[in-house]
């Protein structure tokens, strides 16, 4: 009775492993869809945005200081980001009132969405402790017209990440027009 036991647990746990590392994203693979809310109270899916690039970033907390840098250096890069087809979204698991607060004190103006629940930082593999505490790891998927993640960045420099992040989709943006 007890080697069916330890059977049964093995299977499920195995099965439960087994599905949780194959809905990771990886670099070539599909960016995993999902619909969250912006801080202007819609929802917003990943695939809203098919047909563009899409930066994907991930970070810890409204107002903070590497936070807004980040962010201050995104929006200041909108012109650029626009010229090369490519959304800039955010995502942390702050809430909607708390990105809109950050939003309208920073004079952000791309989407920031929520994700109270971490469904989607979980699915990103993009969370961190802190303090005792799950918030948004500062990780960022870089994805194509047609949904497939063809560049990660984790732990990034809030400082410079913007303009690193422009540079890979130029690199990335030339190897895809070289292949048609």
């Amino acid at each position: 009775m007890r080697l069916g036991m330890v059977l049964l647990v093995t299977v499920v746990v195995g099965t439960a492993l087994v599905a949780a590392f194959a809905a990771m994203p990886v670099v070539g693979g599909a960016a995993p869809d999902f619909t969250l809310p912006s801080q202007d109270g819609t929802q917003v899916s990943l695939s809203d945005f098919r047909g563009k690039w899409v930066v994907l970033y991930f970070y810890p907390k409204d107002g903070t200081p590497g936070c807004t840098i980040e962010a201050h250096n995104f929006q200041h890069d909108q012109p650029q980001y626009s010229q090369r087809n490519a959304v800039v979204v955010g995502v942390s698991v702050d809430t909607t009132d708390s990105h809109k607060e950050f939003c309208s004190k920073e004079g952000l103006n791309f989407k920031l969405l929520a994700d109270t629940e971490h469904r989607v930082v979980k699915q990103y593999e993009s969370t961190m402790n802190y303090k005792g505490v799950e918030i948004a790891a500062r990780n960022t998927f870089i994805i194509d017209p047609q949904g497939k993640i063809l560049k990660a960045y984790t732990g990034v420099d809030p400082n410079r990440h913007s303009q690193e992040v422009l540079a890979a989709l130029d690199e990335l943006q030339k190897g895809t027009s070289a292949s048609k």
